[in-house]
C-alpha cells in the first residue's frame, strides 16, 4: 500500500513539475519571443511564423500541428509517446492561447534581451518537462518518423529541422537580423536544456569512514531508502579491521545523507565526489 502511495505521489510530483515547465515555456514564447518578432525553433517557431503571416494565435496552430503529427505517428510508429505527451501538447497549447490573449507587448523592450531571456526560460521549461519524462511532441515526433525510414540520428534531424525553420524566418522581413535572433534564442535554449537535464541526472559517490557503521547503514537503507555497500578494509595506520561504507546517490539527495551522517557520527570522515554516470536500478539505463 505504501508503495502505491509512493508511486502516486511521484506521479503527482512529475505532472506538477511538467505543468510548471509548460507554464514557464509559454511565458517565454508569449512574453518575450513572439512579441519581439523572433521566430524560434520547433513547432512553436512554425506557429509563430503562421501568426506573423495570418494573425492566427500560436496556441491554435501548435495544437493543430501537433495533432496532425500525433495522428501520423500513431499510424507509423504506434502509440509510443504516452499520456504525458498528450498532456504536454494540450496544456502548452492552452497556455500559449491564454497568455497571448493577455500579453500584447514584450515584457522587455530590448529585442536582444528578449531573445536571451526567452531562450533561457524556454530552455528551463523544456528541461523540466524532459527531466520528468514529458514532452510537447512537435518536431520530436517528426524526427522519429523520418528516422524510421532514413538512417539519420534524431539529434541531427532535430537540429536540421530547427535550422530550416529559423532560416525560413528571413522571408518574413527579408532580414538577416531576424534569423540571427532566432539562432541566439535556439542556442541559449539548447544550452539551458542540457544544463537542467544533466543536473537532474548527476550522481555522487559518498565514502564514509566511521566508528558507527551499523547505525549509519540502518539509517541509509531504512530511513533514507538508499542503497549502500559495506567494504571490509584494514586501517593503514592502526592495522585494525574497519568497515567502509559507500553510497551512490543522486546529487540532490547528498545533503540529506551528509546531515544524517553528521547527526549519527559527528567524527565520521567523509569523501564525496561527482561520478560521470551510474547505471542500474534507480539510476540511468544503458541505452542499446
Amino acid at each position: 500500500m505504501s508503495k502505491q502511495k509512493s508511486n502516486l505521489s511521484e506521479n503527482i510530483r512529475s505532472y506538477l513539475i511538467i505543468t510548471i515547465g509548460l507554464f514557464i515555456g509559454a511565458i517565454a514564447w508569449t512574453g518575450f519571443i513572439i512579441p519581439a518578432g523572433i521566430v524560434g525553433s520547433g513547432v512553436s517557431g512554425i506557429a509563430t511564423m503562421i501568426y506573423f503571416v495570418s494573425g492566427i494565435k500560436v496556441g491554435y496552430s501548435v495544437f493543430l500541428i501537433n495533432t496532425v503529427f500525433l495522428l501520423v505517428s500513431l499510424r507509423i510508429l504506434g502509440f509510443s509517446f504516452g499520456i504525458k505527451t498528450l498532456y504536454g501538447i494540450t496544456v502548452i497549447s492552452f497556455f500559449l492561447w491564454l497568455f497571448q490573449s493577455i500579453i500584447t507587448e514584450p515584457l522587455v523592450s530590448d529585442r536582444f534581451m528578449c531573445s536571451i531571456i526567452g531562450g533561457i526560460m524556454a530552455g528551463a521549461g523544456a528541461g523540466m518537462i524532459l527531466s520528468r519524462g514529458g514532452s510537447t511532441g512537435g518536431t520530436d515526433i517528426l524526427a522519429m518518423i523520418i528516422n524510421k525510414y532514413k538512417n539519420y540520428s534524431p539529434g541531427q534531424l532535430l537540429l536540421t529541422i530547427d535550422v530550416v525553420i529559423i532560416s525560413s524566418s528571413y522571408f518574413l522581413e527579408n532580414s538577416i537580423e531576424q534569423v540571427v535572433y532566432g539562432f541566439v534564442t535556439m542556442g541559449v535554449s539548447a544550452y539551458v536544456v542540457d544544463m537542467i537535464i544533466e543536473g537532474s541526472k548527476q550522481s555522487v559517490q559518498i565514502i564514509i569512514f566511521t566508528q558507527k557503521p551499523e547505525l549509519i547503514r540502518k539509517e541509509v537503507i531504512h530511513n533514507l531508502d538508499q542503497g549502500l555497500t559495506v567494504i571490509n578494509a584494514t586501517g593503514g595506520y592502526s592495522n585494525q579491521d574497519v568497515k567502509i561504507l559507500m553510497v551512490l546517490a543522486k546529487k540532490r539527495d547528498s545533503q540529506t545523507i551528509l546531515k544524517m551522517i553528521k547527526h549519527v557520527d559527528p567524527d565520521a570522515f567523509i569523501s564525496m565526489g561527482s561520478v560521470m554516470g551510474v547505471y542500474g536500478q534507480g539510476f540511468d539505463k544503458i541505452k542499446s
